[in-house]
């Protein structure tokens, strides 16, 4: 069972098992859900801003983060092994989608698919923050097909398959940035265990994808970088490391009341003598 208490990684785990494919599934689902086409279909993808949130917060997200620290074994480089081998095939996927993702446009209204894409994210965002809530809301996959239900425009449609380098190019830049920042935490997971809080870290990642949708709603700027910046502040305040400093002082501790004992052989033969004797003798 996932150690993380993640309540994505939880539900997943069970179904899949065993911590690189756990891991696999974690990065590959928005892929399998819908969430990245839709987003690159929303325009997520139009500056280095949204790459860098994409990356970060829908294929680098706190599940991800919890199976590395929490769930995956081995040493670092055991670990990158895995991470290169998944991240391979979450690239590929990603360039694939956004191969197909012009010729899909064709056929919808992106101005009213662009709310759909926002309302995954919310729905995302409100699952990873918890596991009850989850369970009242559709998968993102119901909302995405909902959304091209809704948005459909056959008027545009197009049977040519449009193909997009530079769209492919910078969907390949944020699965890469996924990878990156997967491949960082198995490097310093050994020094990010004792003082990261994966719960802590986890609600403040949904906050950043809460916070997501509000360009794609029009809410903010677009090109403002509020959920990079929330999830900054994300990493601050998961950083705990009082547990380190305590288990370290304990281990300490532990030490010193090894070095003060002392074993006490058997008695000599005047002792146990001496003993023997009454105490006027």
């Amino acid at each position: 069972m996932s150690q993380s208490q993640h309540p994505v990684a939880l539900r997943i785990e069970q179904r899949v098992g065993g911590a690189t494919r756990l891991l696999a599934t974690v990065m590959c689902l928005p892929l399998l859900d819908g969430i990245f086409p839709a987003l690159v279909l929303a325009g997520a993808l139009s500056d280095p801003t949204g790459i860098l949130e994409v990356g970060l917060l829908i294929f680098g997200g706190s599940a991800t983060v919890a199976v590395i620290l929490a769930d995956m074994d081995g040493s670092p480089r055991e670990q990158a092994k895995s991470i290169l081998l998944v991240g391979s095939v979450v690239v590929v996927g990603a360039v694939v989608e956004a191969a197909l993702a012009p010729t899909i446009a064709g056929f919808l209204d992106l101005a009213v698919f662009e709310r759909f894409a926002g309302l995954v994210i919310l729905a995302v965002a409100a699952q990873t923050a918890s596991a009850r809530i989850g369970d009242y809301l559709p998968r993102p996959a119901i909302i995405i097909a909902l959304g091209l239900v809704a948005s459909v425009d056959p008027s545009g449609a197009g049977l040519v398959v449009q193909l997009d380098p530079d769209l492919m190019l910078r969907a390949a830049a944020a699965a890469l940035v996924a990878v990156v920042f997967a491949l960082h935490l198995a490097l310093f997971g050994p020094w990010l265990r004792g003082i990261v809080d994966i719960d802590r870290f986890r609600f403040g990642s949904a906050v950043a994808l809460g916070v997501l949708p509000l360009g794609l709603f029009g809410l903010v700027p677009g090109d403002a970088p509020l959920a990079l910046a929330v999830l900054g502040m994300t990493f601050l305040f998961a950083f705990d490391p009082q547990d380190a400093v305590a288990d370290l002082r304990s281990d300490d501790e532990g030490e010193d009341d090894d070095d003060d004992y002392e074993p006490v052989g058997p008695a000599s033969a005047d002792t146990v003598a001496e003993e023997d004797h009454a105490p006027w003798l």
